[in-house]
């Protein structure tokens, strides 16, 4: 997990960020403290989301409805994959990434190979 953190969290700053983030998250109370584990576990492996931004929003609006008494299946609706999709829309991902990488190592390859 380690390894994906530092991908998604880059310089020393944004390191700090999520250990605080994950640090706000601990005291979350029950039902939103396991949301949140599941959506970041979703969002860190199915999203593939490059910043934290994402992880950011979903603790704000968590918080902001366990303090206002709000159940978690109110937030979220009960799409609860749609509901994390939607906090990583316009988000660049690491499949992106690799996507981009494959493309041009193969076309430099081939290129190379063909030329």
């Amino acid at each position: 997990m380690t390894n994906i953190i530092e991908k998604v969290t880059g310089d020393l700053g944004e390191k700090k960020r999520w250990r605080e983030l994950q640090k706000r998250a601990k005291n979350l109370p029950g039902d939103y403290k396991t949301a949140y584990e599941e959506i970041q576990k979703y969002l860190l492996m199915a999203s593939g989301a490059m910043t934290i931004e994402p992880f950011a929003e979903l603790l704000e609006l968590f918080e902001e409805g366990a303090a206002n008494g709000r159940k978690v299946l109110d937030i979220t609706g009960g799409d609860v994959a749609a509901f994390a999709d939607e906090l990583t829309r316009g988000e660049k991902s690491y499949f992106e990434k690799y996507r981009e990488k494959l493309n041009r190592g193969l076309a430099e390859k081939l290129g190379k190979k063909e030329g």
